[in-house]
């Protein structure tokens, strides 16, 4: 796969700031315990016809489009702290997943839950972006609690971007004829805070998209358990750098792609 072009002078800077060793009880939140959170320098815009895709740690992606859109994924305050894009996404009222602080100069808060208890509805668009939620149902200590977490689609250059979230069960049929075709499928493959592998791998299938991205899987070992399961059905490719272009010529097929960073 292509990697990005720099520039001189507007080139992508990551920068180690700091790496998160959090030790947890079983109990406890799923806070990031590896990785690092770079630091970005606005780069060019995408060419036509292409959207560049930034991990940034933990579930958050910085998404940017050829009309200079950009939003993050499950914003919360201090994985890309340092950014401020158009549009915020948080799929799940959960610390590592949301924040109530969000710097004023984002205009577009988009929460994947209601918090009157309802059911979170968005559909933006914003230049060439396009943003929309499909919500699903998530577990808490009281047993179920429906429409608590939404998968997020962005649809740029004549893609489709699904972003599941906090995803904790496998889809209806419902569910996947609401989503339509997914292109790139940002995928939590941490194995026990939102599902098992094993079911996010029948997720996958359901979903059949050709370009998987993980994340939300804390340390190496579970990254590995995870492409081992996956093998046969998709090959695997490592990236250098958390930073990926893609259009509808160069998209990969059946291909996991690994980004630094978790």
């Amino acid at each position: 796969m292509p990697s990005p072009k720099l520039q001189p002078g507007l080139c992508w800077a990551l920068v180690v700031l700091v790496a998160l060793l959090v030790s947890a009880p079983a109990f406890a939140k799923c806070w990031p315990i590896a990785g690092t959170e770079p630091r970005l320098i606005p780069a060019a815009l995408p060419a036509a016809g292409t959207v560049r895709l930034t991990f940034l740690g933990h579930s958050s992606f910085l998404i940017e489009t050829p009309e200079g859109a950009s939003a993050i994924t499950d914003y919360n305050g201090f994985v890309g702290f340092d950014l401020a894009p158009d549009v915020v996404t948080m799929n799940n009222a959960h610390e590592t997943h949301y924040t109530d602080f969000v710097d004023p100069e984002i205009k577009h808060v988009l929460r994947g839950w209601d918090p009157e208890g309802g059911m979170a509805h968005h559909d933006l668009t914003l230049r060439d972006l396009h943003v929309w939620n499909l919500p699903t149902n998530v577990r808490d200590v009281l047993g179920t609690r429906y429409n608590g977490n939404s998968i997020f689609v962005f649809e740029v250059s004549g893609l489709c971007i699904g972003h599941l979230g906090h995803l904790q069960h496998v889809l209806s049929d419902e569910h996947l004829a609401d989503l339509g075709i997914i292109d790139v499928l940002l995928v939590p493959v941490d194995g026990a805070y939102t599902m098992t592998q094993e079911l996010m791998v029948q997720v996958i299938g359901q979903i059949g998209a050709p370009l998987v991205i993980p994340m939300h899987y804390f340390n190496e070992v579970t990254l590995a358990r995870f492409l081992r399961l996956i093998e046969g059905r998709y090959g695997v490719i490592y990236s250098e750098v958390p930073s990926v272009t893609v259009s509808r010529l160069t998209l990969p097929h059946r291909k996991v792609l690994v980004l630094p960073g978790s």
